[in-house]
C-alpha cells in the first residue's frame, strides 16, 4: 500500500494500480495554424466591454420574416454599419520604428465557422467584404455557403497557408498584420465575428487578430442578450467601445428592424431561403 502511495506521488500510477501512461501525435496542420493565430493575439492588448442588449424586436420582425435570416447575419449587417459611421473600427495598428494607424475605406468581415472535416472539427475563416453594402438576404446566403460549399472552393487560401512550415506561416501572418495594402483586409478583416449561441453557450474571450471581434450570448426568456466587444486598447479605448454598442443596438432596433420587416408576408420580397438558427 505505502509503495502504490509513493508510485502515485510520483506519479508513475493510479490509485487503483494501473500504470499511467501518456501518448502523443503531431499537431495537425489546422490546429497549427490556429494555434499561430492565437499565439499573435496574445502579443495584442485586447480588452472586452459587455452590453445588455434588448433584441425583442429584432427577435419577433426575425421570425415573422419569410426568409430565415440568423443572427450571425444580422451582426454581420450591424456592425459594419456601425464601422460605416467610425473609421477607428475599419483600422489596425501598424508596429514598426514609427508605429502608425492604417484605415481601410471599407468593412471586410471576418467570420468563424466551425465545419467537421474527415472526423475532426475544423475552424474556417471565412471573410466578406461590405457587409454594410449586402442586403440581409445576401450576407444569410454568404452564411450558408461558409457551411455547405466544399472547403477546398471556400477556403483555398487557409489551406495554402496551413501546409507552409511553421516559421513561413507565422512570418506570412506577421507581415500581413503590419501591412499597410489593402490586401490586409481582405486576407485578415477589418472586424471578425466568433459566436457560440447556436450551443446555447459564449465564447466572450476568444483569439483573434482583428481590432475589434464581436461576439453575443443566447437571448434569455426576456430578449435580452449580452453582446461582447473585444477592442484592441492601441486603437481605442473603453469609452468608444462602450458607444460603438450602444449604436449598434440601435441599429439592430432601428435598421435591421426595418429590413425584417421588408422580409414578412405584407412585404415585396418573398424568397424563401432557410437556414438553422
Amino acid at each position: 500500500m505505502v509503495r502504490r502511495i509513493v508510485q502515485f506521488i510520483n506519479g508513475h500510477c493510479s490509485m487503483s494500480g494501473e500504470p499511467i501512461r501518456v501518448s502523443r501525435q503531431l499537431l495537425s496542420k489546422a490546429r497549427a495554424c490556429v494555434s499561430d493565430i492565437a499565439s499573435l493575439s496574445q502579443k495584442i492588448p485586447f480588452f472586452p466591454v459587455e452590453r445588455v442588449m434588448d433584441l425583442g424586436p429584432v427577435a419577433f420582425a426575425r421570425v415573422s420574416a419569410s426568409s430565415r435570416i440568423g443572427w450571425a447575419a444580422i451582426f454581420l449587417k450591424a456592425y459594419a454599419l456601425v464601422a460605416r459611421r467610425h473609421p477607428v473600427l475599419r483600422s489596425w495598428y501598424v508596429s514598426g520604428f514609427m508605429s502608425h494607424v492604417a484605415t481601410c475605406s471599407a468593412s471586410v468581415a471576418t467570420l468563424a465557422v466551425n465545419r467537421m472535416e474527415n472526423g475532426e472539427d475544423r475552424l474556417w475563416f471565412a471573410r466578406l467584404e461590405q457587409p454594410d453594402q449586402k442586403s440581409l438576404l445576401e450576407i444569410q446566403a454568404f452564411v450558408t455557403q461558409c457551411t455547405t460549399r466544399p472547403t477546398e472552393e471556400l477556403f483555398k487560401r487557409q489551406l495554402q497557408l496551413e501546409m507552409l512550415p511553421r516559421m513561413l506561416r507565422r512570418f506570412i501572418l506577421r507581415w500581413n498584420m503590419n501591412s499597410f495594402s489593402e490586401k490586409r483586409a481582405t486576407r485578415i478583416g477589418t472586424f471578425s465575428l466568433s459566436t457560440l449561441a447556436g450551443f446555447n453557450a459564449t465564447n466572450r474571450l476568444h483569439p483573434t487578430i482583428c481590432t475589434t471581434s464581436l461576439s453575443y450570448a443566447p437571448l434569455d426568456s426576456d430578449k435580452r442578450c449580452i453582446v461582447t466587444l473585444l477592442a484592441d486598447h492601441r486603437i481605442l479605448d473603453g469609452v468608444l467601445s462602450a458607444r460603438v454598442l450602444q449604436e449598434l443596438e440601435e441599429i439592430l432596433c432601428r435598421d435591421v428592424v426595418g429590413e425584417l420587416q421588408c422580409l414578412s408576408p405584407e412585404g415585396d420580397n418573398t424568397s424563401t431561403i432557410r437556414e438553422s438558427p
